[in-house]
């Protein structure tokens, strides 16, 4: 396994992380989060009376607006779109606040390789700065798969473009460390379970799940992330 890479990480090194909330002094809930040379914000809108045309009256509605940090949304920002709304209506309580639509808008403002993922970890702190009712807290992560079999976490955008395939992973905020040998595709308990997977690339399922563990093994560090910068803003806020 390789050692070092070109910034000097181990293949199971997250970049250093930074999230701060209440932004933006017009939405309702906002936050930035950034991972390494990536960065996202995300606003949170509503809820607001009345849902989107189709949509179950008797449920809340989500909307999740993309934006690139320049130029027209395209199919890779859709993609990006309906991944962030499955995840949202899988972490947020859908039993209160009926025939409501709460919009989230996603700002891109640097791209260095796990842009879904940080976009993931910027909305789920904006619910929580919006005190949108959640079921849990989500983390997110990115593995990618070198061309020699190599498993890298976190990847860089240049990491991304070298490497066969990357797999996106969502996982509940843990209160305790997971260990990754006990990771299962079925019968695993709810708070070891994967909320959201897409992958771009081929490979075979024996790499995915060595990227399934890599990314479990991180979401305990992430978690922890998340936890104590939640609680900090708590205590400075009072």
């Amino acid at each position: 396994m390789e050692s070092n890479r070109a910034d000097g990480r181990k293949p199971n090194q997250l970049r250093s992380l930074a999230c701060t909330r209440g932004i933006l002094n017009r939405a309702h809930g906002s936050a930035s989060w950034s991972q390494g040379g990536t960065k996202v914000l995300a606003a949170v809108y509503g809820p607001k009376g009345g849902t989107k045309k189709n949509e179950n009256p008797e449920k809340p509605c989500f909307e999740v607006i993309w934006k690139p940090k320049t130029g027209q949304s395209g199919k890779a920002e859709k993609e990006y779109e309906m991944m962030l709304e499955r995840t949202v209506r899988s972490i947020c309580v859908l039993n209160v606040n009926p025939n409501t639509t709460t919009s989230i808008i996603v700002q891109v403002v640097d791209d260095d390789g796990a842009l879904l993922p940080c976009a993931i970890n910027a909305t789920c702190a904006a619910l929580v700065d919006a005190g949108i009712p959640l079921k849990n807290l989500a983390v997110a992560v990115c593995c990618c798969l070198t061309e020699n079999g190599n498993v890298l976490l976190d990847p860089s955008r240049v990491e991304e473009q070298e490497t066969k395939a990357f797999v996106s992973l969502v996982f509940p905020n843990s209160n305790q460390s997971i260990n990754p040998k006990e990771s299962k595709a079925e019968g695993e308990k709810t708070e070891h379970g994967i909320i959201t997977s897409t992958t771009h690339g081929a490979m075979l399922v024996e790499d995915y799940f060595r990227c399934l563990d890599q990314g479990r093994s991180a979401s305990a560090k992430l978690s922890d992330f998340l936890r104590r910068n939640l609680q900090q803003q708590v205590t400075n806020d009072s």
